[in-house]
């Protein structure tokens, strides 16, 4: 008899968490380049062939993280409350985010979160595939806009999501690398709303129609 659907999804988001943890708790170990998808599935307890139905390119085991988040400025966008501009929208999730210590904003300190922050910003191919997750938020969050004031056109709401989701990036980055040389998520958090709260008044500056 056929398992249920809902045990079967269970099974799959285990082997699917144990393929990324195993993988993770290597790459911490040893270095990304140094360990092998081979050494990975044997550290799981799966074949190869698994763990590549469940994560089809190396950096897919960590950046998968990432895409758990995918598509997250057009949800805000498109879930806005009535009246509610796209960067209204989008400023407070960030700001509701960084005062729950989200990882995504970066202001987070939890040590195991702290070393994934720096695996990916230590090796190089992991920055490099980081892009590609962006490119999918930019492409998104710019049909997302479109939908929102049509009357601005296409281009306007590509050039309006490349800057929203670069400056997101970059607030990240800023807050993960002062957590990364040693500051406390307290210590750098009326900084990361300040620097938020800047961030949000430039990009208004620039783009009115969405503002």
């Amino acid at each position: 008899m056929d398992e249920p659907v809902g045990l079967r999804e269970r099974k799959k988001a285990r082997t699917r968490a144990a393929i990324s943890e195993a993988a993770i708790r290597l790459f911490l170990q040893r270095g990304y380049d140094a360990v092998s998808v081979v050494e990975i599935a044997a550290e799981a307890e799966v074949s190869k062939r698994t763990l590549f139905a469940y994560f089809p390119t190396k950096e897919e085991l960590v950046l998968h993280r990432f895409a758990d988040h995918g598509g997250e400025p057009a949800r805000v966008v498109h879930g806005r409350g009535p009246g509610e501009a796209p960067l209204a929208a989008l400023r407070r999730q960030r700001i509701e985010r960084l005062r729950a210590r989200d990882p995504i904003t970066g202001l987070c300190d939890i040590a195991p979160v702290v070393e994934f922050y720096r695996l990916i910003m230590g090796t190089p191919s992991l920055s490099a595939a980081l892009v590609g997750y962006l490119r999918r938020d930019e492409e998104s969050l710019a049909a997302a806009l479109r939908e929102a004031v049509p009357d601005a056109g296409p281009l306007a709401a590509r050039l309006a999501a490349v800057q929203i989701v670069g400056v997101l990036q970059a607030l990240a980055d800023h807050n993960q690398t002062r957590i990364v040389d040693g500051a406390s998520a307290d210590d750098i958090a009326d900084d990361a709303l300040a620097d938020t709260e800047l961030a949000f008044a430039q990009l208004g500056c620039g783009m009115t129609a969405y503002a």
